[in-house]
């Protein structure tokens, strides 16, 4: 790999732009907003971009923001992403910076991403004599379950800024605080759903001979759909089914007429993936042929597996120990979560990595949980990383 000659093997993050971000993550923090109901936030990333000389371009993929910034060397465009969007949860925890709303809270940490990519505009600006090609620093709407990442492509974010190499980072309550962690290839799964509705005759508690029980049906195929992960897939090849909900019924004697049901189909091979819908199909069939019900099945395409291209992810894990340290750059784990970053990998060469954030009880809660936090002292390594990839990645990259 070629190194910049213009940039420095340490990337100094001041005290004072460091509590700049922090102010910023726990304002967005109180003002959670949900999937492209991003207008608050982005707001406020457009304005704080204009203000650092940034063009600003607003409403791309709906409720989207992208920061532009031109060197005056020649070099590829490259684009470092940010998501915004908070989750439908009520926080638990008694902070000054808890979430003011009720049903709305940054359980993720997105806040502390849109934080972050803001306080590496900041450095960047500064520094912008060292730039080189086109910094395209994209703040994304809906990532949690909505496909906001497609949502901007298909309102042109390829073709309007010629984006060519694509990287993005994710807070970690799994890793310790300040730790970089890349993995090539699937890092992240796909994630469908599927939605399905058993439909039975309706009939007395008393007398379920008289009646087609859908609750029963849907009962069965909860358990048999299992079979698929543990005799239908390779087990060296990954894959989860879980049926999250069920709803059917109304009391105690009265067996419903339907009952729907509702999952997510997780994989990390495409192959996988794709025989997913028919395995799922055939066992909710059978089920059904059993028991003398009928059923409406929907399966959903969401988000593809999540794959880092092995030699931008090799340039950016060497870029990242002289940064911040080998010994703060490590292997990460592959996850069954999923990430709508796999729409920007499809379509340039990209990587996707993590950053601890779990320093201590209090920061270690699982993302998602009505009690999640971070650990801000990983902050300052989120912009030092993010800023030495605007200033290197243009030039350097693969």
């Amino acid at each position: 790999m070629q190194k910049s000659a213009s940039m420095q093997a340490t990337i100094a993050v001041p005290e004072r732009l460091v509590d700049d971000v922090v102010l910023i993550r726990r304002d967005l923090h109180m003002h959670p907003e949900l999937g492209f109901e991003e207008h608050r936030t982005a707001g406020i990333v457009a304005d704080r971009l204009r203000a650092l000389g940034y063009e600003a371009h607003e409403g791309i993929g709906r409720t989207g923001v992208v920061g532009v910034l031109r060197g005056a060397k020649p070099g590829r465009t490259i684009m470092l992403r940010a998501d915004m969007d908070a989750l439908p949860l009520t926080e638990e925890r008694d902070h000054a910076y808890r979430s003011q709303f009720d049903g709305r809270m940054h359980a993720c940490g997105h806040d502390g991403h849109v934080a972050i990519l803001l306080g590496a505009a900041a450095l960047i600006a500064e520094r912008k004599d060292e730039l080189a090609g086109t910094l395209c620093l994209v703040f994304q709407p809906a990532e949690e379950g909505l496909g906001g990442a497609r949502a901007m492509i298909e309102d042109g974010l390829f073709e309007r800024f010629g984006i060519e190499r694509a990287y993005g980072l994710h807070l970690s309550s799994k890793y310790p605080t300040g730790v970089l962690g890349f993995r090539e290839g699937p890092m992240y799964a796909s994630s469908d759903s599927i939605e399905i509705e058993v439909n039975g005759v309706g009939g007395h508690g008393s007398a379920p001979h008289d009646a087609v029980d859908p609750i029963y049906t849907a009962a069965t195929f909860v358990t048999s759909v299992q079979s698929i992960v543990s005799r239908m897939v390779d087990p060296l090849a990954p894959a989860v089914v879980t049926v999250g909900a069920i709803h059917g019924g109304t009391t105690h004697n009265i067996i419903p007429r339907t009952c729907s049901l509702m999952g997510t189909v997780r994989a990390f091979d495409d192959d996988v993936r794709a025989a997913m819908p028919e395995r799922i199909e055939r066992v909710l069939r059978s089920c059904c042929d059993a028991s003398g019900a009928s059923y409406d099945f929907r399966y959903l395409w969401r988000y593809p597996v999540t794959a880092n291209d092995a030699a931008q992810t090799q340039y950016a894990r060497a870029l990242a120990e002289r940064i911040v340290g080998a010994e703060r750059v490590v292997e990460a784990s592959r996850l069954m979560g999923a990430e709508d970053f796999s729409f920007y990998a499809e379509r340039v060469p990209a990587c996707f990595y993590t950053l601890g954030c779990g320093g201590a009880p209090d920061t270690s809660h699982p993302h998602h949980s009505s009690l999640f936090d971070i650990d801000e002292r990983a902050l300052p390594n989120g912009v030092a990383m993010m800023t030495a990839l605007a200033l290197d990645a243009a030039r350097n990259a693969p």
